[in-house]
C-alpha cells in the first residue's frame, strides 16, 4: 500500500520547554501545496504558549482539511523500551499539575537526565537511531533529550512535547495520526504529526550550520526548497525555523522513502532523515 502524501497544508512549529512566563521560543508557520511562500500564524496573545498551540491544533484538526504538522522536539527517549504512548502517559501523569504542558518535573531525580551542574560522570548521551542516521547523512547533529541544561539542551522541550502528544493521542485520535508510531500514519486521510529538526531543512537548502536570521537568508533557503520567498518582514531565528520547516515538509512530503524510513522504529524518527544503507550482506 502506498503512502497518501497529499496534504492541504503544511505546518512547521518551533517548540520550547522554557518555564519562565512570557517565553518567546515558540513559532508557528503554514504553507499551502505548490510553491507559495509560507506565512507565520500569529498567536492570539502577545506570544505563543505551548497550551495555546495545542488549543489552536484542536481547532485546526476539526476543520475539513488534512495537515502535515512538524514539531521540533524528540518524540521518545533513547532506550526507554516501552511503547511511546506509555511514555507520554507517564510524563503527563507526573507533570499534570504543571501549567502550560511543562514537563521538566519528569526528569527530577532520574539519573538518565543531566539537569544541573557539571556533566555527571555516569551520564550517557545515548542517541536514538534517527539521531545517528541524521548525523551520518550530514543533515545536522540533533542533541539527546536526556540533556536539560545548557544552551543546546532540548530535553525540556521534548518532555513538554510528550505531554502534547499524549493529549493528541487521547483526545484527537480520529483526526490525527502520530508518525511513525501510529501504524496507519500516512495511509489514511487523517492529518499527521511528525518529529522534525529544522537544521535538516536548512542544510538541505545549503546553509550548513548558519542560523537564518534575515529575510534575505530565509528567502535564499526557501528558494532552494522550491518555495517562493517572503516579500516583507524581518524574523527571529525561531520564526525562521518554523517558516523553513513548513516549506521543508512540503518539499519532502511526496518522497515515499522518507515516510518508509520510520517504519518499525520504536523510538521514533525525524521526518526527512533517510534510512541508512545497510550495505552489502556478507555470506
Amino acid at each position: 500500500m502506498a503512502y497518501d502524501t497529499a496534504f492541504d497544508r503544511f505546518i512547521g512549529i518551533d517548540w520550547s520547554g522554557a518555564a519562565q512566563p512570557g517565553y518567546a521560543g515558540v513559532a508557528v508557520a503554514s504553507c499551502a501545496p505548490g510553491r507559495t511562500a509560507p506565512a507565520l500564524v500569529p498567536p492570539r496573545g502577545k506570544t505563543w504558549t505551548r497550551a495555546a498551540v495545542l488549543d489552536w491544533l484542536y481547532r485546526e484538526l476539526a476543520k475539513p482539511q488534512r495537515l502535515l504538522i512538524g514539531f521540533d522536539f524528540a518524540f521518545a527517549l533513547p532506550g526507554d523500551g516501552r511503547p511511546a504512548a506509555a511514555l507520554w502517559a507517564e510524563v503527563e501523569a507526573r507533570c499534570v499539575a504543571d501549567a502550560d504542558l511543562l514537563g521538566s518535573r519528569y526528569a527530577s531525580g532520574d539519573p538518565r537526565f543531566w539537569t544541573a551542574g557539571p556533566q555527571p560522570k555516569t551520564w550517557n548521551e545515548a542517541p536514538r537511531e534517527t539521531e545517528i542516521a541524521c548525523r551520518a547523512a550530514g543533515l545536522g547533529n540533533p542533541q539527546t533529550p536526556f540533556q536539560l541544561i545548557g544552551a543546546k539542551q532540548v530535553g525540556k522541550g521534548a518532555l513538554a512535547g510528550m505531554r502534547l502528544l499524549h493529549r493528541l493521542e487521547q483526545e484527537a485520535r480520529t483526526q490525527v495520526a502520530i508518525w511513525p508510531f501510529d501504524s496507519a500514519a500516512g495511509y489514511d486521510r487523517r492529518s499527521v504529526v511528525c518529529e522534525i529538526y529544522p537544521r535538516l531543512f536548512i542544510r538541505r537548502a545549503g546553509f550548513g550550520n548558519a542560523k537564518l536570521r534575515s529575510r534575505d537568508d530565509l528567502n535564499h533557503a526557501l528558494n532552494a526548497l522550491v518555495s517562493i520567498g517572503l516579500a516583507r518582514g524581518e524574523f527571529d531565528d525561531h520564526q525562521c525555523d518554523a517558516l523553513i520547516t513548513a516549506a521543508g515538509l512540503r518539499h519532502c512530503a511526496d518522497d515515499p522513502a522518507l515516510w518508509a524510513a520510520g517504519d518499525g522504529e520504536p523510538e521514533g524518527w525525524i521526518f526527512g532523515v533517510p534510512k541508512p544503507d545497510p550495505g552489502p550482506s556478507i555470506g
